[in-house]
């Protein structure tokens, strides 16, 4: 999966409408960049962003609380990614409001889409859109951090998973799990020509 576009507004510290475009120079022609800044900045932020958009959970917040993101002074806040896939390019959007958009109205339940590349809605509900990101994606939350975000503090977890955990993670990465399942094929045929 490749992230083409985050768009966020009212996340955290960052309030208003922000958007990074990583199809365009200088990251488009780019394999690897940083995202650097002082505390406050919005690293964080952003990584925020593409969570609650494909997955409607926020890492730093334990993946339960995502109103915890919207900005204090705020009424509503949302998150949107564009992504590619082999399968094409998808859009994820995850909203949040306020009753009568003020910062102090009741917490509303969050909104999820999934779009595909026409801008045709492919999942409108919060249970439809985590079946349809995972089915895309082939990661559900816990993989797509293990995989792709590495949350601060995870990456010592990664490292330290057992061998088993960390093969099934990277054959999901790399799409290598075919290899595997050759071997086991050519493992159990061998051992029913040899009996």
């Amino acid at each position: 999966m490749k992230i083409l576009t985050i768009r966020l507004r009212n996340l955290n510290s960052l309030k208003g409408e922000q958007e990074l475009n990583l199809a365009q120079e200088p990251f488009a022609s780019s394999g690897l960049f940083a995202i650097v800044g002082r505390t406050g900045a919005g690293k964080t932020t952003l990584l925020d962003a593409v969570t609650l958009a494909l997955y409607g959970k926020v890492a730093r917040y334990g993946g339960d609380k995502p109103e915890n993101v919207m900005n204090r002074e705020s009424g509503e806040c949302s998150a949107e990614v564009e992504f590619l896939l082999p399968a094409g390019k998808f859009r994820a959007t995850w909203q949040m409001r306020r009753a009568r958009s003020r910062p102090d109205g009741a917490l509303q339940t969050p909104k999820r889409y999934v779009y595909d590349s026409e801008g045709n809605p492919i999942a409108e509900q919060i249970s439809e859109a985590n079946a349809r990101i995972v089915e895309l994606t082939g990661l559900d939350y816990e993989r797509f951090l293990r995989s792709a975000m590495l949350a601060q503090g995870d990456f010592d977890r990664f490292l330290s998973a057992k061998p088993t955990e960390r093969s099934e993670l990277l054959e999901a990465l790399t799409g290598t799990s075919i290899y595997s399942r050759i071997g086991e094929e050519t493992f159990g045929e061998t051992k029913r020509k040899e009996e």
